[in-house]
């Protein structure tokens, strides 16, 4: 079996993510900036993260960091 390759793994500039995901309130919205694991890994892995640039109602001009995988899936839709 091949690895699978983490194709997310480089870290992107504000603006470029590789994927965004919305609350359905659209409220909040994550901008995956980097991925740490491949797709395989982070399904094993229930503290897997992304980081992220996050715009929510308490910070309108985004602030960056990680996010677990989880807490973004459990609100949000991808766009």
């Amino acid at each position: 079996m091949e690895k699978e390759k983490n194709t997310c793994g480089k870290i992107r500039d504000r603006g470029n993510p590789y994927e965004v995901w919305i609350s359905p309130d659209r409220e909040w919205r994550w901008e995956v900036l980097k991925k740490y694991q491949a797709p395989h890994q982070e399904k094993m892995n229930p503290y897997a993260r992304w980081f992220c640039n996050v715009y929510s109602p308490f910070v309108k001009n985004g602030e960056m960091g990680d996010v677990y995988i989880s807490d973004i899936k459990d609100i949000a839709q991808k766009q």
